[in-house]
């Protein structure tokens, strides 16, 4: 039962040009980009972290960067290449208004589980990949730290939302519904029972609840969804 915030990377010049970047090489934080990044760090300043895993693409690595530097404990930043950008083919590097006049552009928004990028993959090949990243690390960060470690996840938008999809038990065709902007903070907490989605695209706000609580008011975590909502996280100890 580990925590994993799901960060999307800070804004690039290709976002805010409209252009598909996908896994093109040298592409990195504008300056918008690196304060929201440093603004991320910030906020899961207060929140002990068991790891930071980030796509390999340098955009990613800035904002991981980003948050260690903001961390007290500085935690080291590792690469999955699960979690790096969905290979669009040869989509990559276009104009998203040029895009949007392809007879494939109708198939991603609707049905995009039947969508493959020329050149590329799938994008069900891409949920599947990225799923299986995150859950295998968040596993693997339980295990070595106990069920209440928590553990940030740098990626990019479509996978992002392709992981809160499953996690909400949304099939993939509706994962277009979801927002994830640049800098975002999401948060899932996995569970032998179901996954939990505690927060999507927050930008603002602290994020001192998901710091585990004193051993000493721990309580064993129940896999059960509280009924009628619940009481909510503990305020912190003064």
């Amino acid at each position: 039962m580990a925590t994993v915030v799901l960060v999307r990377h800070g804004r690039t010049s290709a976002n805010a040009s409209g252009t598909l970047a996908g896994r093109t090489p040298g592409v990195r934080l504008d300056d918008t980009g690196t304060a929201q990044a440093e603004r991320a760090g910030a906020r899961l300043a207060a929140v002990p972290l068991a790891a930071i895993v980030s796509s390999p693409l340098e955009r990613c690595r800035q904002t991981a960067r980003a948050i260690a530097r903001a961390h007290p404990a500085a935690p080291r930043v590792s690469s999955d290449r699960g979690l790096t950008e969905c290979d669009y083919g040869e989509w990559q590097g276009r104009p998203l208004k040029e895009l949007a006049k392809e007879k494939l552009w109708k198939v991603v928004q609707g049905q995009p589980s039947a969508a493959v990028f020329p050149g590329g993959e799938s994008m069900a090949t891409m949920q599947a990949r990225v799923v299986d990243a995150v859950r295998r690390h968040d596993a693997a960060v339980e295990a070595e730290h106990g069920p209440h470690a928590v553990w940030v996840a740098v990626s990019h938008g479509d996978l992002i939302k392709a992981v809160l999809a499953d996690a909400l038990g949304m099939h993939l065709d509706l994962f277009q519904r979801i927002q994830v902007d640049p800098a975002s903070v999401s948060v899932v907490r996995y569970t032998e029972a179901r996954p939990y989605v505690l927060a999507t695209n927050s930008h603002e706000g602290d994020l001192g609840w998901l710091a585990p609580q004193p051993a000493r008011r721990r309580t064993r975590r129940s896999t059960d969804a509280a009924v009628g909502g619940g009481a909510g996280p503990s305020p912190a100890a003064p």
